[in-house]
């Protein structure tokens, strides 16, 4: 089982294309993180400010995912500083929340490998949803571009829908595509707004 790990934010801004350094950050002081496949991260967000930047409010959350018996090795990270790529945030003490089942869940970017070819990403994604023994409809948003490694990458925003509860929480605690420690395949429920 999985659940929410939340740590307030506090911090002026960063980039609005934070994922990779949010993941190298997280794995400098948390370095089990870089090699674990069962812990995910949301991006942070924020207000859009311009120049490709990011304000932070009083409300700003890091929120990770990751099994309920890795939330004691987690915690650790309440009161540290984290570097993003020359942007300071301090995360502050952390509360958890589980996975509830919604009919709609929300990525704001699923990646695959050769994703910048719509179709042959629609075909990983039918595949890994049947893996998932999920029957529920995906629509496929806007086209994402962030850097790893200098490199260009492609992802897609993502609605899933009329899933039933059981499908919800796979999905939720799977995720689909790549890059999910880098803010990629995290879903979340959507109220339509």
């Amino acid at each position: 089982m999985k659940v929410d790990l939340q740590f307030q934010v506090v911090g002026s801004e960063i980039k609005v294309d934070h994922g990779y350094a949010l993941f190298a950050a997280v794995s400098r002081i948390q370095t089990e993180f870089h090699a674990t496949e069962d812990v995910g991260l949301a991006l942070i967000r924020g207000r859009y400010v311009g120049d490709g930047k990011l304000a932070l409010g009083k409300n700003t959350r890091l929120t990770l995912r990751l099994p309920v018996e890795a939330l004691p090795s987690y915690i650790n990270l309440a009161g540290k500083t984290l570097d993003l790529d020359g942007h300071s945030i301090r995360l502050g003490v952390p509360n958890t929340r589980g996975l509830t089942p919604s009919v709609a869940l929300y990525s704001h970017c699923v990646t695959t490998k050769n994703g910048d070819q719509q179709d042959r990403f629609m075909e990983e994604i039918q595949r890994q949803l049947a893996a998932l023994q999920c029957k529920g409809k995906i629509a496929i948003g806007k086209r994402k571009t962030f850097k790893v490694h200098g490199k260009q990458v492609v992802g897609y925003s993502m609605l899933a829908s009329e899933l039933t509860a059981e499908e919800s929480i796979a999905l939720q605690e799977q995720g689909l595509g790549g890059r999910r420690k880098m803010g990629c395949g995290f879903f979340e429920p959507w109220s339509g707004k």
